[in-house]
Parts: structure tokens; sequence; C-alpha cells
């Protein structure tokens, strides 16, 4: 029981850094040669999925997608993030509102976002309103919905911090991400389901950064993998 309580009082810390610093809005440049596509700015919104908690920066799947764009000649200029350890549905909303970027800048966005509703016992209702909210503003940043892609949340159920309550975390996570699917499809933007690799790799070597509860860089390669195909077709349209 005591070990329960210390697991549940961590991942309670990992998941809840909501008051240190504000959004992660980094302007990371990305080299590329391409002159003769113009230049494109990328958007990441979401909470420590998206800020890749506990690896370095350039593990970060977003930075991973962007490499592999540049690969795939598309001359991506930089990303930015809004972003943080912690955060629900609305403190995303929140910080969006009070961001000091240009958010009139941006040719491509994502959206993953809801493992601290899920998991801080917040109403599904709130949830459903606020990812609505959510996607409509991504689509207003890109200025049309063909530049936004939306990510499911990983299933942390299958970490040393959530075994305990793995059944229950997995059903959670699947009705948060089924409604987000859901939503995406009814307006054709593609919904990039990366949760059964979370489910497969688990907590096996390698899977998970140093605190044994976020992905590692390597599980976010498998990520971008698998978003890659659907991001490249929404940017050839």
């Amino acid at each position: 029981m005591r070990n329960d309580i210390l697991n549940s009082t961590i991942l309670f810390i990992l998941l809840s850094l909501l008051s240190i610093g504000c959004e992660s809005a980094e302007d990371i440049v990305i080299a590329t040669e391409n002159e003769e596509m113009p230049s494109m700015n990328y958007l990441a919104l979401g909470d420590s999925y998206t800020i890749g908690q506990g690896v370095p920066m350039s593990d970060r799947w977003p930075i991973q997608l962007s490499q592999q764009l540049v690969q795939n000649d598309f001359a991506l200029e930089k990303v930015d993030f809004i972003a943080q350890t912690g955060w629900t549905t609305s403190n995303l909303l929140n910080a969006i509102e009070n961001t000091n970027l240009d958010l009139t800048n941006y040719q491509l966005v994502s959206l993953l976002i809801g493992v601290n509703n899920q998991y801080q016992g917040k109403p599904f209702s709130l949830y459903e309103a606020e990812f609505d909210l959510l996607l409509k503003k991504a689509i207003e940043i890109a200025g049309e919905k063909e530049k936004v892609f939306a990510v499911s949340i990983p299933d942390y159920g299958t970490t040393p911090f959530g075994g305990n309550n793995s059944e229950s975390i997995a059903r959670e996570i699947d009705q948060y991400n089924a409604y987000a699917k859901q939503k995406c499809d009814e307006q054709n933007i593609p919904f990039i389901d990366i949760t059964p690799i979370s489910r497969q790799l688990g907590d096996s070597p390698g899977a998970l950064a140093a605190d044994n509860l976020h992905p590692s860089g390597s599980q976010y390669a498998q990520w971008v993998e698998e978003a890659l195909p659907a991001v490249l077709e929404i940017l050839n349209k």
C-alpha cells in the first residue's frame, strides 16, 4: 500500500507541474536548403508528451518529425511549442489565449492533449467541450483544417507508474481517444493513433525516458514513423 501511495505521488508530481514556468515556445530553426518551396512554420500544441518531458530537445517527436519533413524536401523554417508538463485542455486553451507568439504565421499545427484531464479526474464533458475548442483554435492558427493533425494519447498504464491501475487507465484513455478521433474524422483531419505503439512497447528496454513514465526518444521516433505518411499527404495537398 505504501508503495502504491508513493508511486501515485510521484506520478502526480510528474504530470502536474502546472506552475513551473509558462508555455514553452522555443524558436527552433530547422535548416533546409530547399529554395523552390515557400518556407513553412510548425506549431505543436500539447502537454508533456509534446514538450518531450525527460528527453533532449532533439528527441521530441515534433522535432524529429520536422527533421523528416526537411529530408522529404519541405522548406521548414522553425518549430514553436505551446506545451507544458501537466497541462490539461483548460491550461492549453489559456496558454494559447495569452501567448506572445504571432499565431498568424503557421502553416502546420499539431494537437495532442488530454492525459492530464484523465489523470486528474476532470469531467469527461469538459474534455469534450474543450477539445472541440482546441481543434477549432488549431484550424484558425493554421488557416485551414487541411494543415492540422491530431495525435492520440499514449497509454501510461503500461508504465511502472500506471501498472497498478492499468485496466482502468486503458479504458479511459480509449474513451478520450475515441472522442478525439470522432471529431477529427468529422472534419477529415488526420488522427494519428500512436496508442498501440505505447502499449506494444510498454516498459520494455529503451521505451521510456529516465523517469520511467514518459516515452523515450526512440519511442517518439516510432510515433513519427506512424505520423509521417499522413503529414506528408496533408502538406502535398
